[in-house]
């Protein structure tokens, strides 16, 4: 074992699935650990660090959706891979909606497993730094600042998680230039796919809009992406 080996953590209350994928795993270059629900993946992430969670949704006590809302919620942007047995499209939707980077439905073969896992780890690998705006950017009353990474209304500090932060600092390096979810999705430390920077995107607008519902400075451009369009 070498220290560069991506750590994984497995969390699935399943003792025997569990356990086959953490000897897959293994035997294929990653450090494993596992966890029999949601409690004791917290105690696992509490002391040790990990490049990726593979994690079963149908948990006993809190649910993997549901913790997958709260490691968000508290910034922390690990890639997250859901595992469940319940593969409709509105399923899926709600674990993209909660955070999670991909999601896998059972039964699957432990050779798709393995490759979306590696596909997440390189798109985490290939995301370039964040880009700095110059100036600072004013939106109406607000204003933000890119050297101190603070949006301020006054002398109020307005707090943005990491997600939302790292958003409006790609937005705001170029003001006036639209960008795809996608290339939103590769430059920022969104977790998540296109449909992740929509629910960042909502959530950043709830922060800096006026109204949310019409938006003044953070416009959807229908079929491309968005655009930040600050004062001045």
């Amino acid at each position: 074992m070498t220290e560069d080996m991506p750590h994984i953590l497995v969390v699935d209350d399943d003792t025997r699935l569990r356990e086959l994928l953490r000897k897959y795993l293994a035997g294929n270059g990653f450090l494993v650990a596992t966890a029999q629900d949601a409690a004791d993946a917290r105690a696992k992430l509490g002391g040790l660090a990990f490049d990726l969670i593979v994690l079963d949704i149908m948990m006993p006590g809190e649910s993997g959706l549901e913790l997958t809302e709260s490691l968000r919620r508290d910034d922390d942007n690990i890639p997250i891979l859901l595992l469940t047995a319940r593969g409709e499209p509105d399923d899926r939707i709600a674990g993209l909606e909660a955070g999670a980077d991909d999601y896998l439905a059972k039964p699957f073969q432990p050779r798709e497993l393995l490759l979306r896992i590696n596909s997440i780890l390189r798109r985490q690998a290939a995301k370039p730094p964040d880009p700095v705006p110059a100036q600072p950017v004013r939106l109406g009353p607000l204003l933000y600042l890119p050297d101190r990474d603070e949006l301020r209304n006054g002398e109020e500090v307005i707090r943005l998680t990491t997600a939302e932060a790292s958003l409006l600092r790609v937005l705001a390096g170029q003001p006036g230039v639209t960008f795809t979810r996608e290339e939103l999705t590769e430059r920022s430390k969104v977790a998540g796919n296109a449909r992740t920077i929509d629910v960042q995107v909502t959530r950043l607008r709830r922060k800096i809009e006026p109204d949310p519902r019409e938006p003044r400075y953070l416009h959807t451009v229908r079929g491309e992406g968005y655009v930040l369009r600050p004062d001045g």
